[in-house]
């Protein structure tokens, strides 16, 4: 009996989503018995699961980039609140959980790559004052797309450029 991706001429070797990466990532969790990952992993699926259901179709790869990338900004909020409260264990456990999301997004925008962005943004934009900040981050956002992007370090960026 033919194989089924012999059946209809199916490449062998196909491209694994995002998504099937994490589960896949879970499963060798699951089997090194590294309990951090697994748990940060189980919570990205099923954040992804509850967000597919929200929007009713399938997330593509970009999808689940914005939903990684909004667990990444929950995560670095929460752990900055735990450190300024003192709580090192709970701020730790969440810079763990930040390293593991990392794992699946672009590479991060570099501080001169923010920097080219903003100039760019603010040339085209005509910005002259802080009046003009939300365009000139909506500008910059837009040039750095494709790359994991800390929207704070764009706005000091832009408040340093326009002040």
């Amino acid at each position: 009996m033919k194989h089924r991706g012999e059946m209809f001429n199916l490449p062998q070797e196909t491209v694994m989503s995002l998504q099937e990466k994490i589960v896949e990532d879970m499963k060798s969790a699951m089997k090194a018995k590294d309990a951090n990952r697994l748990s940060t992993l189980r919570m990205v699926k099923a954040t992804l699961m509850n967000k597919q259901i929200e929007t009713g179709k399938e997330l593509s790869d970009e999808d689940t980039i914005r939903v990684l990338n909004t667990l990444l900004k929950q995560r670095r909020d929460s752990a900055e609140q735990y450190a300024n409260a003192g709580r090192d264990e709970l701020a730790e456990k969440e810079n763990a959980e930040i390293s593991v999301i990392e794992e699946y997004l672009p590479a991060a925008a570099s501080d001169e790559e923010i920097d080219r962005a903003v100039s760019k943004a603010v040339e085209k934009t005509g910005a002259s004052s802080m009046r003009d900040m939300g365009a000139v981050m909506k500008a910059a956002l837009a040039e750095l797309s494709g790359k994991t992007v800390d929207g704070k370090a764009v706005s000091e960026a832009v408040k340093n450029k326009l002040s």
